[in-house]
Protein backbone atom coordinates (compact mmCIF):
# COMPACT_ATOMS: atom_id res chain seq x y z
CA UNK A 1 0.00 0.00 0.00
CA UNK A 2 2.87 2.40 0.79
CA UNK A 3 4.52 1.51 -2.51
CA UNK A 4 1.24 2.17 -4.34
CA UNK A 5 0.98 5.60 -2.74
CA UNK A 6 4.58 6.59 -3.35
CA UNK A 7 5.26 5.16 -6.81
CA UNK A 8 1.86 4.62 -8.44
CA UNK A 9 0.20 7.86 -7.33
CA UNK A 10 -2.54 6.11 -5.35
CA UNK A 11 -3.29 9.21 -3.28
CA UNK A 12 -6.36 7.61 -1.71
CA UNK A 13 -3.90 5.58 0.36
CA UNK A 14 -2.68 8.81 1.97
CA UNK A 15 -6.11 9.55 3.41
CA UNK A 16 -6.33 6.01 4.78
CA UNK A 17 -2.84 6.18 6.33
CA UNK A 18 -3.36 9.72 7.68
CA UNK A 19 -6.58 8.68 9.40
CA UNK A 20 -4.84 5.59 10.80
CA UNK A 21 -2.00 7.72 12.20
CA UNK A 22 -4.52 10.04 13.86
CA UNK A 23 -6.40 7.09 15.37
CA UNK A 24 -3.27 5.27 16.59
CA UNK A 25 -1.41 8.19 18.15
CA UNK A 26 -3.84 10.75 19.61
CA UNK A 27 -1.90 11.32 22.85
CA UNK A 28 1.38 11.59 20.98
CA UNK A 29 0.05 14.15 18.52
CA UNK A 30 -1.73 16.07 21.30
CA UNK A 31 1.73 17.01 22.67
CA UNK A 32 2.67 18.78 19.44
CA UNK A 33 2.43 22.39 18.29
CA UNK A 34 3.24 21.69 14.63
CA UNK A 35 3.04 18.88 12.07
CA UNK A 36 5.92 18.84 9.63
CA UNK A 37 5.90 16.56 6.59
CA UNK A 38 9.32 15.27 5.55
CA UNK A 39 10.37 17.59 2.74
CA UNK A 40 11.40 16.47 -0.73
CA UNK A 41 14.00 18.20 -2.85
CA UNK A 42 12.28 20.32 -5.55
CA UNK A 43 13.66 18.10 -8.33
CA UNK A 44 12.24 14.95 -6.76
CA UNK A 45 8.94 16.74 -6.09
CA UNK A 46 8.76 17.74 -9.77
CA UNK A 47 9.48 14.15 -10.86
CA UNK A 48 6.92 12.57 -8.53
CA UNK A 49 4.32 15.32 -8.76
CA UNK A 50 3.52 15.23 -5.04
CA UNK A 51 5.15 14.74 -1.67
CA UNK A 52 3.74 11.59 -0.06
CA UNK A 53 4.58 12.91 3.43
CA UNK A 54 2.49 16.04 2.78
CA UNK A 55 -0.38 13.88 1.61
CA UNK A 56 -0.10 11.77 4.79
CA UNK A 57 0.09 14.84 7.03
CA UNK A 58 -2.93 16.66 5.53
CA UNK A 59 -5.60 14.33 6.96
CA UNK A 60 -3.70 14.15 10.24
CA UNK A 61 -3.69 17.96 10.47
CA UNK A 62 -7.39 18.01 9.65
CA UNK A 63 -8.19 15.43 12.32
CA UNK A 64 -6.09 17.11 15.03
CA UNK A 65 -6.36 20.80 14.17
CA UNK A 66 -2.58 21.14 14.26
CA UNK A 67 -0.94 23.53 11.81
CA UNK A 68 0.86 21.96 8.88
CA UNK A 69 4.35 23.38 8.36
CA UNK A 70 4.70 23.20 4.60
CA UNK A 71 7.30 25.97 4.29
CA UNK A 72 9.22 25.52 7.55
CA UNK A 73 12.11 23.44 6.22
CA UNK A 74 13.51 22.57 2.82
CA UNK A 75 15.87 20.01 1.40
CA UNK A 76 18.75 22.04 0.02
CA UNK A 77 20.67 19.22 -1.63
CA UNK A 78 19.31 16.51 -3.86
CA UNK A 79 20.80 13.30 -2.53
CA UNK A 80 20.29 9.75 -3.79
CA UNK A 81 17.11 8.05 -2.63
CA UNK A 82 17.69 6.10 0.57
CA UNK A 83 15.88 3.09 -0.93
CA UNK A 84 18.83 2.19 -3.16
CA UNK A 85 21.59 2.48 -0.54
CA UNK A 86 23.24 0.11 1.92
CA UNK A 87 23.14 0.82 5.66
CA UNK A 88 26.40 2.79 5.85
CA UNK A 89 25.47 4.98 2.88
CA UNK A 90 21.98 5.52 4.35
CA UNK A 91 23.54 6.82 7.56
CA UNK A 92 25.84 9.26 5.70
CA UNK A 93 23.47 10.34 2.91
CA UNK A 94 21.21 12.85 4.74
CA UNK A 95 23.92 14.77 6.62
CA UNK A 96 23.45 18.52 6.17
CA UNK A 97 20.62 18.29 3.64
CA UNK A 98 17.98 20.29 5.52
CA UNK A 99 17.67 24.03 5.91
CA UNK A 100 15.32 25.96 8.18
CA UNK A 101 15.14 29.75 8.39
CA UNK A 102 12.16 29.85 10.77
CA UNK A 103 12.52 30.19 14.53
CA UNK A 104 10.95 27.19 16.23
CA UNK A 105 11.80 28.34 19.73
CA UNK A 106 9.90 26.22 22.26
CA UNK A 107 7.87 24.42 19.58
CA UNK A 108 7.06 20.72 19.82
CA UNK A 109 7.21 19.29 16.31
CA UNK A 110 5.90 15.99 14.94
CA UNK A 111 7.56 14.97 11.68
CA UNK A 112 5.40 12.83 9.39
CA UNK A 113 6.92 10.42 6.86
CA UNK A 114 5.98 7.27 5.00
CA UNK A 115 8.78 4.80 5.81
CA UNK A 116 11.59 4.67 8.37
CA UNK A 117 14.54 2.40 7.71
CA UNK A 118 17.66 3.42 9.63
CA UNK A 119 16.15 6.65 10.97
CA UNK A 120 19.08 8.69 9.63
CA UNK A 121 16.93 11.14 7.66
CA UNK A 122 14.55 11.65 10.59
CA UNK A 123 17.54 12.17 12.91
CA UNK A 124 19.08 14.75 10.60
CA UNK A 125 15.81 16.64 10.29
CA UNK A 126 15.40 16.58 14.10
CA UNK A 127 18.92 18.02 14.47
CA UNK A 128 18.03 20.83 12.08
CA UNK A 129 14.77 21.61 13.89
CA UNK A 130 16.40 21.58 17.32
CA UNK A 131 19.14 23.91 16.05
CA UNK A 132 16.31 26.34 15.21
CA UNK A 133 14.92 26.09 18.75
CA UNK A 134 12.44 23.20 18.68
CA UNK A 135 12.13 21.87 22.23
CA UNK A 136 10.97 18.41 21.17
CA UNK A 137 10.79 16.49 17.90
CA UNK A 138 8.80 13.30 17.48
CA UNK A 139 8.21 11.13 14.44
CA UNK A 140 5.15 9.46 13.01
CA UNK A 141 5.72 7.00 10.19
CA UNK A 142 3.40 4.64 8.40
CA UNK A 143 5.88 1.76 8.13
CA UNK A 144 9.20 0.63 9.50
CA UNK A 145 11.56 -1.43 7.36
CA UNK A 146 12.62 -4.56 9.23
CA UNK A 147 16.34 -5.22 9.74
CA UNK A 148 18.61 -5.94 8.01
CA UNK A 149 18.50 -2.84 5.85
Amino acid sequence: MVHALKYRHRLSMASFFGAALAARAPEFVAQADLLLPMPLHPRRLAERGFNQAVELARPLAGATGLPLGLAVVRKRRDVPAQAGLDREARLRNPRGVFECDVSLYGQRVVVVDDVMTTGATLDELARTLKARGASWVGNLVVARTPAPY
